[in-house]
């Protein structure tokens, strides 16, 4: 099938065997790719008494039919397992180029099963892989695993993803690190690889993607890359980063500050305008990106090295206004911090300000945090409490278990900012209702990837798919079923694989999808292509637990702030889950997608398994 290559790798780390297996075409036809792809692989492989960080989790890593081709911002992965840190499903994706490499070198996924019996790197050139020993690389950071693989391979072109420290110790959130500070974050995938003591996988490839008309793709993707380098958000993300909408979105109310219990704070000064004035050194692009959103940054001696990687927005917000922290020097160390060890800055920045709010409220004292005061604006208790996370050293090997456990630990559970166990990312869903219902709902728990609602009801639309922008607001019928469009659209992104940074029209995304596999679409089949995937990944976390009951927010995100740009403001969840369930066909009582709705969408043998 043209956009593919037609084969996975599965590689068994117990036995040591190693095989291509076809590519199951049907499957790839239904679910296109990346997560959505990985997730009907994963379905049958995955059940309620799999251990997340036992050898029979299967970790599997996946491109889609745009990865490796000249579609702009097409360079990512995604990687996903059961997760460790929420017990449901577990995605992520990272951009760079060790995705499209994966491609060049024959290969649409890689599955991996079973545990190692010491450390060991998975090398793969053209077609050949082979494991090799990483006994000398276990303990090292990512940076300089990366480093040392690519000097023993002799070749620049070749790409490295990694653990550092945080996933050898099997931090709940540890992440998974490639193309130097290139992060699959959330969801703890890097734990995962640390418990089948996979340290890297090593791709290099010379092979290419084949499309079904590439003159047409050819036009399509000329078409795509002037609609995104026209976007004002793209241009703001090239001269700012990710970071350049801080200061409006904190007048918005939309970046949380003091642990999502403060309204206002300047953030001027950790800003991207202050990043690009200050310390910016240069641009980074991922895989053919015309946007460069990407940071390299020189923060001067104070931590005893200059250039580093980010930071980046949520990043920002996690160790800087969560925090109450101005010092953008110090927010930009503690990132290198967490790439080196490679560790999750969305979990670690809030289940720190956590540990902050505790100690502020007279909950904890220094006596559970090893002596440390954890006081507002003061960034360096946390600076070191992530060095004790990655170590898994005293406090911090409580912290490494993620906010939800903590908060559990000290008996206060519904102060743990997090939705079934994945802590909320920097965008308040006071400042976007449709944000409320998208962390309630996501598969992973709280993400603002799955269903970015902020952008939508800031002007980002799809009007051909009936994404429209509303109020932020709203709590309504129709804000419910653009909130499930809108998740629908991304989980097909994220199958494609496509960067949410990137939004050309959808009739242009239609015309890549169309003209790399040679497949008749409508604008319609978009959102079904991505609603099955989406239900499909409901059905499994349904099958490991969730229930209707566990989708809702947390207590401190539903009290309305006395003052910022939500003063006074809170979703009404029980009208918008109402419409919301209805919209998607769910069964109000259990959760599940109905059986009608399933078998709609052509899953009638997940229909089957999911009410027997």
């Amino acid at each position: 099938m043209s956009g593919y290559m037609g084969k996975l790798l599965r590689v068994d780390l117990s036995s040591g065997s190693i095989e291509d297996e076809p590519l199951n075409l049907h499957w790839a036809r239904q679910f296109v790719g990346g997560s959505g792809l990985a997730a009907r692989y994963l379905h049958d492989l995955i059940t309620p008494q799999t251990d997340p960080l036992g050898a029979e989790n299967p970790l599997m890593f996946m491109t889609g039919p745009l990865v490796g081709t000249a579609a702009p911002s097409c360079g990512r992965y995604e990687v996903c397992a059961r997760s460790p840190l929420t017990g449901i499903w577990g995605e992520s994706n990272a951009g760079g180029y060790w995705g499209p490499e994966l491609k060049f070198a024959g290969y649409d996924g890689l599955l991996i099963t079973g545990r190692a019996a010491r450390p060991v790197y998975l090398c793969i050139h053209d077609g050949v892989a082979e494991l090799r020993d990483a006994e000398s690389l276990w303990g090292q950071d990512t940076y300089q695993t990366q480093e040392v693989l690519l000097q023993e391979l002799g070749d620049p072109k070749a790409r490295v993803a990694c653990i550092g420290p945080a996933g050898e110790n099997l931090v709940k959130y540890a992440a998974i690190m490639n193309d130097a500070g290139r992060v699959a974050g959330r969801t703890g995938m890097g734990a995962v690889m640390g418990s089948k003591k996979l340290k890297a996988i090593v791709v290099r490839g010379t092979g290419t993607v084949s499309l079904a008309d590439g003159e047409s793709f050819q036009e399509y993707v000329r078409r795509a890359r002037e609609a995104i380098k026209e976007d004002i958000t793209t241009e703001i993300l090239r001269l700012m980063g990710t970071a350049g909408s801080a200061e409006m979105l904190m007048m918005l109310g939309d970046m949380p500050c003091r642990y999502f219990t403060g309204g206002e704070m300047d953030v001027g000064p950790i800003g991207g305008a202050t990043m690009a004035e200050t310390i910016l050194v240069k641009n980074v692009a991922c895989y053919r990106c015309p946007i460069a959103c990407g940071r390299v940054t020189d923060i001067g001696e104070r931590y005893g090295l200059r250039r580093v990687d980010g930071p980046e927005y949520e990043t920002i917000a996690a160790y800087g206004s969560l925090l109450l922290v101005d010092d953008l020097p110090a927010v930009a160390y503690v990132n290198h911090l967490c790439n080196r060890y490679g560790i999750d800055t969305i979990t670690a920045g809030v289940t720190i300000a956590l540990a902050y709010y505790l100690y502020e409220q007279g909950l904890i004292t220094a006596g559970d945090t090893g002596g440390q005061e954890l006081r507002w604006g003061d960034i360096e208790p946390a600076i070191r409490l992530t060095e004790m996370i990655a170590r898994r050293e005293g406090f911090g090997d409580l912290l490494a278990e993620g906010s939800r456990a903590v908060a559990r630990h000290f008996g206060v559970e519904d102060l743990a900012v997090q939705v079934n166990g994945l802590e909320v990312p920097m965008h308040d869903p006071r400042a976007s209702f449709g944000m409320a219902m998208n962390y309630a709902t996501g598969p992973r728990g709280a993400c603002h990837n799955q269903g970015d609602m902020y952008l939508v009801d800031q002007g980002l639309q799809q009007e051909e798919l009936g994404i429209l922008m509303g109020d932020r607001f709203e709590s309504s019928v129709e804000k419910a079923q653009i909130t499930a469009r809108q998740q629908d659209w991304r989980t097909l992104y994220n199958a494609m694989i496509m960067c949410v940074f990137a939004n050309p029209p959808a009739s242009i995304v239609r015309g890549l999808l169309g003209a790399a596999t040679g497949w008749d679409l409508a604008l319609d089949d978009l959102l079904l292509l991505g609603e099955r995937a989406f239900n499909l990944k409901r059905a499994l976390n349904i099958r490991l637990g969730l229930t209707a009951a566990d989708d809702r927010l947390p207590r401190l995100l539903l009290q309305p702030l006395p003052a910022g740009g939500t003063e006074g403001h809170v979703p009404d969840m029980d009208l918008l889950m109402r419409e919301y369930y209805a919209w998607r066909g769910w069964d109000p009582l259990t959760g599940k997608p109905q059986r009608e709705r399933l078998v709609r969408l052509g899953l009638e043998d997940i229909a089957e398994d999911l009410w027997p």
